[in-house]
């Protein structure tokens, strides 16, 4: 069988399992965001246990993984969270290389810890790019399979393997995913945290958030903190009623708005550009990967830090991801 032929059909699509590459840069000011894995780290980790460029595409599962045949042999990987893989009903290691053999069942147990595993199979997934990415943006309904999530029937094409693919390298213990059920999400204040009153403030970084069941792709929405009240002030021209209200503004990824002050949202990877909620302070770069992968009702607390910080973390961010490439590479 060719390498243009389907190597995985799809069973079971699991709850929300989509392609996802790294993503596509440069169209955000029209409106299209980024998208990609929503842990970027687990999706390079993936990669290069298969031998893939780190950016190839892979499957990113949420919560309940698919179950996939394979029509010809192939070598797969899963990372991110803990959601044992099972070949023919044979759970296997997380952050291992496996072979799977031709005509073979992929399925995953529960998933343990996180929210998010990516699935990466030796050549990455082969579907067209659109704008530079093979990323699925399900609301603009363009990139991965048929811009959307896949469903059970769906046969994929895999691009050819590089040569040298070793199955049963392992990712070190120490360079895997960590997925606690509590994290810390570090947060530079945003353009209007200004707009809140002293007390709210104060409590948004001392209360405990917990994720709601609404959490996804676009944004990451969190319950159970104090109410936040905005300051007083005449309503502007162009902005909503609301005190959470302002006139229309760019969003960046990772920024966070309170919608009448009630529930933080978290803009994620597949978000709008702009809107007319004040964002209070926006999640740093390094930070993001670990949202991706809070399960509802895990909880977060925001801890204020400064651009400088912030910085530095995107410094040991890239850092690790040297020491992920010199273990893997």
């Amino acid at each position: 069988m060719s390498h243009d032929e389907p190597l995985i059909e799809v069973i079971k699509p699991g709850l929300a399992t989509s392609v996802q590459d790294r993503g596509r840069q440069g169209y955000y000011h029209l409106g299209i965001p980024p998208s990609g894995a929503l842990d970027q780290y687990a999706l390079a980790a993936a990669n290069l246990l298969v031998g893939n460029p780190e950016d190839a595409a892979v499957l990113e599962c949420t919560l309940m993984g698919p179950e996939l045949r394979f029509t010809r042999a192939a070598v797969i990987a899963v990372t991110g969270a803990t959601m044992t893989p099972k070949i023919d009903g044979q759970a296997q290691a997380c952050n291992t290389a496996l072979a799977v053999p031709a005509g073979a069942r992929l399925s995953f147990d529960f998933v343990q810890a996180g929210a998010r595993a990516c699935l990466a199979i030796a050549g990455g997934i082969d579907v067209p790019e659109v704008l530079g990415s093979r990323s699925t943006y399900t609301l603009g309904a363009i990139g991965g399979f048929e811009g959307r999530r896949l469903q059970a029937g769906d046969r994929l094409r895999v691009g050819a393997p590089r040569p040298g693919t070793r199955v049963g390298r392992a990712l070190p213990a120490a360079l895997a995913s960590e997925c606690p059920k509590e994290q810390v999400l570090r947060v530079v204040p945003g353009l209007y945290d200004h707009r809140l009153m002293p007390e709210s403030a104060a409590s948004f970084y001392e209360d405990a958030w917990s994720v709601t069941s609404e959490a996804d792709r676009i944004g990451y929405r969190y319950k159970k903190g104090r109410a936040l009240k905005f300051q007083p002030r005449e309503q502007p021209f162009g902005a909503g009623a609301d005190p959470s209200n302002i006139v229309d503004a760019c969003y960046p990824i990772g920024s966070i708005q309170v919608p009448a002050g009630v529930e933080p949202i978290i803009l994620h990877r597949d978000a709008v550009s702009g809107g007319g909620y004040a964002m209070i302070g926006t999640v740093i770069s390094a930070d993001l990967d670990k949202v991706g992968q809070m399960q509802p009702n895990q909880q977060a607390r925001f801890e204020r830090v400064t651009l400088e910080t912030a910085l530095q973390a995107r410094k040991d961010y890239r850092a690790r991801l040297e020491r992920l490439r010199a273990a893997l590479g």
